[in-house]
C-alpha cells in the first residue's frame, strides 16, 4: 500500500511546490501559456504542430518533405486519444502489429515481417527498433512499454532504417519523442482519471507535469505518474489429479479463486533539463525510471469460458528500468555536431504457475508408454514418498543497454547535404529461470538448486558497431537524389547452463550430462574425464559454450556487412511530392541454447517502394501513402522444441507486398484522421525442417509450403477518428469517436510441426478479426478540461496474441485486448 501511494505524494508534493510560484514567474516572464496550453483553443482549427515537424532523418523536417513512409501522432491526439501505452498508440498505426503475454513482453512487427513465436530471451533480436528521443531503448524478450504523458509525437517509420537505425529496424522503426525544457516558461498541467472495466475492477490515474526556468539559459521539465489497471480475467476452481502406483495425487486452486486477478499498477516520473552554453551549444541530460506491478495471467482459456482461467500458483511479475541519457548538440563551423549516450537498466522478475507442462507430459507419457508421469520420471522427496509433481516458476531478467552514437551533418539550407555519424552499443542480459517442484529430492534436482528440475541461468551479451552516412542532392528545384550506407559488424554472444540435474531421467537428453568436459565433448560422450572449469557463476556446469585450450569461452555469433537506401524524390508543387526507395534492413545473428542447435544466420530485408505526399485545400488535408514490395532473406523463425526450449532457424525467403495510406483533415471545428494498411505476405520457397535440406526438403520434412501465409500480421488494418469542437459558453465542447478494425490472422507459420502432419494452427486457432469503437466527449474552459469516455464500446473480444504453454501443450491460450473500458478524465493545465 505505502508502495502504490508514495509515488501519488511525490507527484502532488512536486505540483503542489511549483503551482505556488507559477504565478510570479508567469507575470515576470510575460508569457505564462506554452503550446499544449493553447490545445483546447486550436482544437478542430489548426493542424497540430507537433505532427507536422518530425526527426524521422535526424533532422528537423516538414513531415511532408520526407520521403520515407511515417505517421506522426503529435500531443494533441495523443491527449485526445487517451493514449497511456503501447497498446492503445498501436491500435491506429495499421502497419504495425505485435504479440503479447503480458505488459512489458511484447514483440512487434511491421509491415508483416513476422515469423512467430519470436521474443524469448535467448531468441532473436527484435525486427523492429523503439527510439526514446535520441537513444534506442530496443530490448531482447519485450518491448519497453514506456507510459506515454507529455509526448511531443510517437513517429512509426516504416520499411527497412538500417541506414541511419540499424540492426533492429530491420523492419521499421517507433520513435517517442518527449516534450523538451522550454527556456523562460513556467507552466504545468495535472491529470487525473477514474475508469472502471466491464465485468473487471475498477483502475485510474494521477498525472502531472512542470516546466520550471532555472537561469536564463537553463530550464527543467519533470512529470511524475502513477496508474492502476483494473482486471478482467477470474480465476475460476479447478482441480487435477495425476495417477501413480504409490496411489493417486489430487490438487485443487480453492484457495487462489478470486475475480480480476491481473491488475496492474505503474508509477514513475521522467526528469529533463535543457542547458544552453552558448547560441551554439545545448546540454540535454534526462533520467527516466518506470516501475510496473502485474498480478495474475493476461489470457483465458476459452474451453473454461469468457476471460476465465485455472490457476494454481499465484502469478505476478515486475518490470522495472531506468534510463540516464546525454544529449549534446552544437555546431563545428557550420555543421551540426550531435552526441546520444544513455545507459538502460532494466531488472525483471516474475513468478508463473507451471501446471500445464505437468499436465501435457502426464498425458503424454500415458499415451506413448502407458505410464504416468509421476512413475515415469520420478517425482519424489528425500524420504522416497511421491510429491505434488507441478512446476511453478521462479525467474528473472537483469536487462542492461549502453549506446553511443556522434553524427556530423552539414547544414540543411544547401542542396547538397550529408550526415555522417558512428554507433556503438552494447546489451547484456544476466538470465535465470528456475523451475521448481515443492520437495523434490535433492538427487533430482540441479546440483545447487534444492527443488529445482530445471535450472536456465546464462548470459547474453549483443554488441553492435557501425558506421553511417547519407548524402542528398537537389538536382534541380523539384528533384532530389540520396544515398547512404551502413557498414555493421555484430558479435553475439550466450554462456551458461539449461536443463535438467544429472538424477533426472530427462537429464541424458538436455542438462547436466550436456556439459561439457576438459576435452569439449559433452559429458554424456565423455562421461570419464572432468567437466571443464569456469563459466558463468553459479551454474553446477556449461552445456551453452565451448572449449578452447581447455578453457570454457561463450557460444559465439559474429559477422559484418553492409546494408543501403537509395531515394529519388519529386516536388512538382510545394504541395506535392513523389519518391521511390530502394532500401536494406538486417537483424544480426544469433546462438541456440540448445546444445546441439547450430546457431542462426542474419536475415536480411530488401525493399522497393514508391510513395507520395499531398498537402491540399491550403493545408487542411494531408494524404500520404506508399505501395512496397519486400524480400526478406533467409527470415530467422523460432519455435519451441524438445524439452520446450525455444529453437532458432533460418528459414527461406518470404515476399510481402503492400499499400499503406493515411489522411488527415482539420478545418470549422472538425479532425478527421484515418489510416489503413495492406499486407501480403508469404513464404517464397518450401521451408524446411533443417536448414541443411535442399528446397524439395528431400532429407526431412517441409515445416510450411511454399505460399503459407506469414502468421500474427491481418491482410487488412486500419483506424478512423473524427472529433467535432465547438464553442459553449466560456469554453469549448467535444464529441469524439474511433473505430479500428483488423482482419483475421495466422497463429504460426508451421503447417507441419513433427513430419506426421501435426498443424499447430489446428489447437492454437487463428487470430480473429475485430472492430473496436472507441466514444469520448468533454468540455474544456479556461485552463480545465473534463471529458468522459467509452473505449472498446460493444466489448468486442479482440485476439491480440495465441499461444500454449508448453511445445507438446494443446490448451490454448488467449490473450484479449482490454474489454469496454468507462471512465472520466479531469485536467488543468497552469
Amino acid at each position: 500500500m505505502n508502495r502504490a501511494v508514495g509515488p501519488a505524494r511525490l507527484l502532488l508534493t512536486l505540483l503542489a511546490g511549483s503551482a505556488l510560484s507559477t504565478p510570479a514567474f508567469a507575470q515576470a516572464a510575460g508569457q505564462p501559456v506554452t503550446a499544449s496550453a493553447e490545445q483546447p483553443a486550436d482544437d478542430g482549427q489548426e493542424a497540430d504542430s507537433t505532427e507536422i515537424v518530425v526527426t524521422a532523418q535526424k533532422r528537423e523536417e516538414n513531415l511532408q518533405d520526407v520521403p520515407v513512409s511515417i505517421q506522426a501522432i503529435g500531443t494533441r491526439r495523443l491527449d485526445q486519444l487517451n493514449i497511456s501505452n503501447f497498446e492503445d498508440y498501436t491500435k491506429q498505426l495499421p502497419s504495425v502489429s505485435y504479440q503479447t503475454a503480458a505488459p512489458g513482453s511484447t514483440v512487434v512487427y511491421m509491415r508483416g515481417v513476422a515469423s512467430g513465436g519470436d521474443g524469448n530471451h535467448s531468441g532473436s533480436l527484435p525486427s523492429v527498433g523503439t527510439y526514446l528521443d535520441e537513444q534506442p531503448v530496443t530490448t531482447i524478450g519485450g518491448t519497453l512499454d514506456v507510459h506515454i504523458y507529455d509526448i511531443a509525437r510517437i513517429e512509426s517509420l516504416a520499411g527497412p532504417q538500417g541506414t541511419l537505425y540499424g540492426a533492429s529496424s530491420q523492419a521499421g522503426t517507433i520513435r517517442i519523442i518527449t516534450n523538451k525544457p522550454e527556456l523562460g516558461v513556467t507552466a504545468g498541467r495535472l491529470d487525473a482519471e477514474v475508469n472502471t472495466v466491464h465485468k473487471g475492477g475498477f483502475g485510474g490515474s494521477l498525472e502531472g507535469m512542470i516546466n520550471l526556468p532555472i537561469a536564463d539559459n537553463i530550464a527543467f521539465r519533470g512529470i511524475a505518474f502513477w496508474r492502476h489497471d483494473g482486471g478482467y480475467i477470474d480465476n475460476i476452481l479447478g482441480s487435477r489429479t495425476y495417477e501413480s502406483a504409490g496411489g493417486d495425487l489430487s490438487f485443487t486452486n480453492a484457495a487462489l479463486v478470486d475475480d480480476d486477478i491481473n491488475g496492474v499498477r505503474t508509477y514513475g516520473g521522467r526528469a529533463a533539463l535543457k542547458i544552453d552554453l552558448d547560441e551554439n551549444w545545448t546540454v540535454l541530460p534526462q533520467v527516466m525510471h518506470q516501475n510496473q506491478k502485474a498480478d495474475g495471467v493476461f489470457f483465458y482459456d476459452p474451453d473454461l469460458g469468457d476471460l476465465k482461467a485455472e490457476r494454481f500458483f499465484e502469478d505476478k511479475g515486475r518490470d522495472e528500468f531506468t534510463q540516464a541519457a546525454l544529449t549534446i548538440t552544437g555546431k563545428v563551423f557550420n555543421f551540426d555536431l550531435t552526441y546520444s549516450g544513455a545507459y538502460l537498466d532494466r531488472p525483471t522478475y516474475s513468478f508463473t504457475d507451471y501446471t500445464d507442462y505437468t499436465d501435457a507430459y502426464d498425458s503424454y507419457y500415458i499415451a506413448c508408454c502407458g505410464t504416468p508421469l509421476l512413475d515415469y520420471q520420478t517425482y519424489v522427496d528425500n524420504a522416497g514418498n511421491t510429491i505434488d509433481p507441478r512446476q511453478f516458476i521462479e525467474g528473472t531478467n537483469h536487462f542492461k543497454k549502453l549506446s553511443q552514437e556522434v553524427r556530423l551533418s552539414s547544414p540543411a539550407d544547401r542542396p547538397f547535404r550529408v550526415i555522417v555519424g558512428g554507433f556503438y552499443q552494447r546489451q547484456t542480459n544476466d538470465i535465470y529461470q528456475n523451475y521448481l517442484v515443492a520437495r523434490l529430492a535433492d538427487n533430482l534436482s540441479v546440483p545447487g538448486y534444492p527443488g529445482t528440475i530445471w535450472l536456465t541461468k546464462q548470459e547474453r551479451v549483443d554488441k553492435d558497431y557501425a558506421l553511417f552516412g547519407e548524402a542528398s542532392f537537389d538536382v534541380t528545384p523539384q528533384i532530389t537524389l540520396t544515398g547512404g550506407g551502413r557498414l555493421f559488424r555484430f558479435d553475439n554472444t550466450l554462456f551458461g547452463f539449461a536443463g535438467f540435474g544429472p538424477g533426472n531421467p530427462g537429464g541424458f537428453s538436455s542438462g547436466y550430462r550436456r556439459c561439457l568436459t576438459v576435452n569439449g565433448l559433452q559429458l554424456r560422450n565423455d562421461p570419464t574425464s572432468p567437466l571443464a572449469q569456469g563459466g558463468v557463476d553459479g551454474t553446477p556446469c556449461t552445456n551453452v559454450g565451448n572449449v578452447v585450450d581447455g578453457k570454457l569461452v561463450p557460444r559465439r555469433s559474429k559477422g559484418d556487412g553492409f546494408t543501403h537506401r537509395v531515394n529519388a524524390q519529386y516536388k512538382p508543387t510545394e504541395d506535392l511530392m513523389f519518391y521511390a526507395t530502394w532500401s536494406r534492413g538486417f537483424r544480426p545473428g544469433g546462438i541456440n541454447r540448445q546444445p546441439n542447435s547450430p546457431a542462426y544466420d542474419p536475415d536480411y530485408l530488401v525493399n522497393y517502394e514508391l510513395g507520395w505526399k499531398a498537402t491540399l485545400a491550403n493545408g487542411r488535408v494531408r494524404f500520404n501513402g506508399a505501395v512496397y514490395h519486400q524480400k526478406w532473406e533467409a527470415f530467422q523463425f523460432s519455435f519451441l522444441g524438445e524439452n520446450s526450449l525455444t529453437v532458432i532457424q533460418n528459414g527461406r525467403d518470404a515476399d510481402i507486398n503492400g499499400i499503406e495510406t493515411d489522411i488527415s483533415y482539420v478545418g470549422g471545428g472538425l479532425t478527421l484522421n484515418a489510416a489503413a494498411a495492406y499486407t501480403d505476405a508469404k513464404a517464397a520457397e518450401n521451408i524446411c525442417d533443417s536448414i541443411l535440406d535442399d528446397a524439395a526438403c528431400s532429407d526431412s520434412f517441409i515445416v510450411a509450403p511454399k505460399g503459407t501465409r506469414l502468421p500474427v500480421t491481418p491482410r487488412f488494418k486500419a483506424a478512423a477518428t473524427a472529433r467535432y469542437a465547438w464553442p459553449v459558453g466560456p469554453g469549448r465542447a467535444h464529441v469524439q469517436g474511433g473505430l479500428s478494425y483488423q482482419s483475421s490472422a495466422g497463429t504460426d507459420i508451421r503447417q507441419d510441426a513433427d513430419g506426421g502432419g501435426t498443424n499447430p494452427n489446428d489447437f492454437l486457432g487463428r487470430l480473429r478479426s475485430y472492430a473496436l469503437a472507441d466514444v469520448f466527449a468533454g468540455y474544456s474552459w479556461g485552463r480545465f478540461n473534463i471529458e468522459g469516455f467509452a473505449t472498446n464500446l460493444f466489448d468486442k473480444r479482440n485476439d491480440i496474441s495465441r499461444s500454449v504453454g508448453c511445445s507438446i501443450c494443446v490448451n490454448t491460450r488467449i490473450y484479449p485486448g482490454r474489454p469496454r473500458t468507462i471512465g472520466l478524465r479531469f485536467g488543468t493545465r497552469f
